[in-house]
């Protein structure tokens, strides 16, 4: 038996981790810290990922496709960018990664927060024979939270999470919507253009809108109005007195 930690590089993932290294240091079961390496995120990643083993006190064991080597490999490769079925990229990179690595024992931890008791019971019924675990939420903890304990352990949080994303995966993720690519295209201008490209190769909008009558349509990147969507603020970062005392314990 395995406890494995699925390590993102985002806030969750790094406390979720932290938290079920002091959980088993006095067991013997190995608590190993895995890594799904996507090729397409931020480079400042490479420096947390760093920090993170350091106050981890263990090594991350790094894990990649050995049929892609990025997200817009897989674009070219399968002709598929998002769908009903999800991102492809998500499962050829990750999920099919994962499953060649994990074992049927496996204790598997997951950075859940406290806001997403409804993704994780679904996580759950859809995965049926993963034993999952899940300390953020056992612990009460939000993202708000994590993001707090990572700055008081003295480590430098995501450059993504710094200019406003909500998460730290790849840029350019096909899951984002207007707002998030109209951001896309201010900070990542390069990659914002490549995307549209992508799309019109594809012949596939990951952007949508409604009319009046409720008929959706789709939006290709080289025509969505600059103004379009919700705009993306600065993280939020905070803890509260029991957020405080967990910190304290772990940092």
């Amino acid at each position: 038996m395995r406890v494995v930690c699925w390590f993102s590089c985002g806030a969750t993932s790094a406390v979720a981790t932290k938290l079920t290294i002091k959980e088993y240091k006095d067991s013997d079961i190995p608590v190993i810290v895995a890594y799904c390496d996507t090729g397409s995120e931020h480079p400042d990643n490479q420096r947390f990922m760093a920090e993170c083993e350091e106050w981890f006190g263990q090594k991350i064991i790094k894990l990649k496709s050995e049929k892609y080597t990025d997200i817009w490999d897989v674009f070219n490769k399968t002709r598929y960018l998002v769908g009903v079925a999800g991102a492809r990229c998500t499962t050829e990179l990750k999920k099919l990664v994962r499953r060649g690595f994990e074992q049927d024992d496996d204790i598997q931890v997951w950075g859940f927060d406290l806001s997403e008791t409804s993704r994780i019971k679904r996580f759950k019924e859809n995965n049926p024979e993963i034993n999952i675990y899940t300390p953020l939420i056992d612990n009460q903890l939000t993202k708000e939270n994590c993001l707090a304990i990572i700055e008081r352990a003295g480590i430098e949080i995501p450059t993504m999470y710094k200019l406003g994303y909500n998460n730290n995966n790849c840029i350019g993720c096909v899951k984002g919507q207007q707002g998030y690519w109209n951001k896309i295209r201010n900070d990542f201008p390069d990659v914002f253009d490549r995307m549209a490209k992508t799309e019109r190769d594809l012949n596939v909008a990951i952007n949508k809108s409604y009319d009046s009558e409720g008929n959706r349509n789709r939006v290709f990147l080289d025509e969505l109005d600059p103004t379009a969507g919700r705009e993306l603020g600065d993280p939020k970062i905070y803890c509260d007195l029991f957020c405080g005392a967990i910190a304290d314990e772990i940092t």
